[in-house]
C-alpha cells in the first residue's frame, strides 16, 4: 500500500497524527481511550471529508476531536475504577527516567479543568497560536488566554507545594 503524498489531503491527515495523538490523551487522561478518541476523529475526518472548507485544516480537526471528547463525555459516569483483582492481569507501563517529577507533573495537570487543561496543552505542547486554539474551541481569545494564564499559575503553585528545591540546569 502507498502512502499518500504529503500535500494530499491524507498525507496532511497523516502529518497532524502525533500532535492529534498527544492531544486526545490530555483530554482523556489515558492511552487507551486517548487512542480511541484519535480512532474516532480520523473515522470523523475521513467520513466528512467533503465539508471541509480548505482552510486551517488543523483548526478543523482539534474542533472535531474537541467535540467528540465533549459529546462522549455526556451521560458518562465519572471515573472509570477497576477492582484491583481485575487488573492483575494489566501490563505495568514502562517506568519514566523520573518517575517523582513525572508523578508531580501528571497530578497538576490532573488538577486543572479540562477547560484549562486543554487551552494549556493546545498552546504550550502542541504550539497553536491563541486564535487557532479559539477558534477550535469556539470560546472567546480573552478567555484563551485568561484560561492560560490560570493553569499556568495553578500548575506553578502545585509544583511549589510539594516543597521540592528545584535545581538549576548546568549552562
Amino acid at each position: 500500500m502507498k502512502t499518500p503524498a504529503p500535500e494530499s489531503f491524507e498525507g496532511q491527515i497523516l502529518a497532524l497524527l502525533p500532535s492529534l495523538r498527544r492531544y486526545s490523551r490530555s483530554l482523556t487522561r489515558s492511552d487507551a481511550d486517548g487512542e480511541d478518541l484519535l480512532q474516532d476523529c480520523v473515522e470523523k475526518i475521513l467520513t466528512r471529508r467533503d465539508q471541509w472548507r480548505g482552510l486551517n485544516l488543523r483548526g478543523w480537526v482539534l474542533t472535531i476531536m474537541t467535540n467528540l471528547y465533549r459529546n462522549g463525555r455526556r451521560g458518562k459516569p465519572r471515573g472509570g475504577l477497576v477492582e484491583l483483582d481485575a487488573a492483575e492481569d494489566m501490563a505495568a507501563p514502562e517506568p519514566p527516567a523520573d518517575p517523582l517529577e513525572r508523578a508531580r507533573l501528571n497530578d497538576a495537570l490532573n488538577s486543572l479543568s479540562e477547560e484549562h487543561r486543554a487551552v494549556l496543552m493546545l498552546i504550550v505542547i502542541e504550539g497553536y497560536s491563541y486564535s487557532e486554539v479559539a477558534a477550535a474551541l469556539d470560546i472567546p481569545i480573552g478567555t484563551v488566554m485568561s484560561r492560560l494564564s490560570r493553569a499556568r499559575r495553578r500548575v506553578a503553585e502545585h509544583l511549589k507545594a510539594d516543597n521540592i528545591i528545584t535545581l538549576r540546569r548546568p549552562k
